[in-house]
């Protein structure tokens, strides 16, 4: 398993968790909490996580592409199709990849993006350009778009890292 995208499924499952609205609210979705959870479990009895992880990526995708635009650029939550469907495969085949129990509480998903983040950088408010010097499933790359997210929930702006494909 690819380590690198482990970690970009563990940003973007965190990510989405803490913009739902029932922790910073960036975006009106509910489909990691409670009531998100028994609305799905009779519908996608074995793949309700994913089905978690797509709804809330998909509320978090829709205000992303507002701020940013949909074109030449890409952001976490619009990634390159192989890379979608790559991400999509791995929580379909390797259900236990990403621990859950972090995005358990609002507490835990902030320490585990404060992680993925590394070191810790200024926020920023609206769209933030990143200049990607590596693949865009890499470490470099998880770290640079988690530092973003990290300063943008912990300062409470709202902040959407986009890049362009490196070259």
């Amino acid at each position: 398993m690819n380590s690198s995208l482990s970690k970009l499924a563990r940003l973007r499952i965190v990510a989405a968790y803490l913009g739902e609205k029932s922790q910073h609210a960036w975006w009106p979705t509910s489909f990691f909490g409670t009531i998100g959870n028994q609305f799905l479990v009779p519908v996608f009895p074995k793949t309700t996580f994913l089905a978690q992880y797509h709804g809330a990526t998909e509320g978090a995708r829709r205000l992303h592409d507002e701020h940013i635009g949909v074109g030449q650029v890409f952001h976490l939550f619009r990634l390159p199709e192989e890379t979608e469907q790559d991400l999509h495969n791995l929580l379909l085949n390797s259900p236990d990849a990403i621990d859950a129990s972090i995005i358990s509480k609002k507490e835990s998903a902030e320490a585990a993006l404060i992680e993925l983040a590394g070191t810790k950088t200024g926020a920023s408010e609206g769209p933030v350009a990143i200049k990607l010097a590596d693949d865009i499933v890499s470490d470099a790359t998880v770290r640079q778009l988690a530092q973003v997210y990290a300063a943008a929930f912990t300062g409470g702006v709202r902040a959407y890292p986009y890049f362009s494909r490196p070259a």
